[in-house]
């Protein structure tokens, strides 16, 4: 695929704006192996005697090759693929010499991560502030997100993000999701704008920046923990942010 020319930093509003969700207004599943091993701690003495850490390495190792080639289905059912992957990682440590672990406690464990990220999500600092700035300098705005309705559609509610926005897109209620091109294209006639009018940001390099790009809008990444571009990357962003409070003009 060929690169897309990168633009200078607009300073300006656009006419529209599509949003991501998780890890763009909320901090939700960025900085996994901080939770997989909170979660082995609390699972200490089942586990033994591996240490927990040497498992959390194991499952998000797994984790991280299902998710690879995982097919978009599996976004409708984290809590299925979630107990597929500490399987997965039990089995590797297993084959590798180490004590076999029961699939009983595999799936207790899944089920404590599943908890312990809906409880850790919060939003991100000024995010709220940001999104009602951009609505009141008459921006049009879009929440698309992927993932499960119902999961997704609570979110939307629990952090009062409904009413904040013109258009909200979440992959389960609408059948499709990003990067399918139909879903920025749906947002963008929903809203009534072209891609020259429109920015998109999110967190994620391939839904928020590669195919926006290959559509003609201007793609901004956020990059929440200020880790950079992937070594090796060859995506470019439009434009690289730590936080949405860095778009609101003034």
């Amino acid at each position: 695929m060929a690169m897309s020319i990168v633009k200078p930093v607009v300073k300006s509003l656009p006419r529209a704006m599509l949003i991501d969700m998780d890890d763009t207004i909320l901090s939700a599943y960025g900085r996994p192996e901080i939770a997989w091993n909170t979660i082995a701690e609390e699972f200490a003495e089942e586990l033994a005697p591996l240490p927990p850490a040497q498992v959390a390495m194991a499952v998000l190792a797994y984790a991280r090759q299902f998710w690879s080639t995982a097919g978009a289905e599996w976004r409708m059912k984290l809590g299925e693929a979630r107990r597929l992957t500490v399987r997965g990682g039990f089995a590797a440590l297993a084959a590798s010499g180490h004590r076999a672990l029961p699939d009983d406690l595999a799936d207790r464990v899944a089920e404590r991560f599943t908890t312990y990220r809906e409880e850790a999500i919060f939003v991100f600092p000024g995010a709220h502030d940001a999104i009602d700035a951009f609505k009141a300098h008459g921006v049009r705005l879009a929440l698309v997100t992927n993932g499960a309705a119902d999961m997704q559609r609570a979110k939307v509610e629990r952090f009062e993000l409904a009413h904040r926005f013109d258009h909200i897109q979440i992959e389960g209620e609408h059948g499709f999701g990003k990067p399918e091109e139909r879903a920025y294209l749906h947002a963008m006639e929903a809203l009534g704008v072209t891609a020259e009018d429109t920015w998109m940001i999110g967190d994620n390099l391939e839904w928020e920046v590669v195919t926006p790009q290959r559509l003609g809008i201007y793609a901004i990444w956020l990059d929440a923990h200020g880790g950079g571009l992937p070594e090796g990357s060859t995506v470019k962003p439009d434009r690289i942010i730590r936080s949405l409070t860095e778009l609101v003009p003034g």
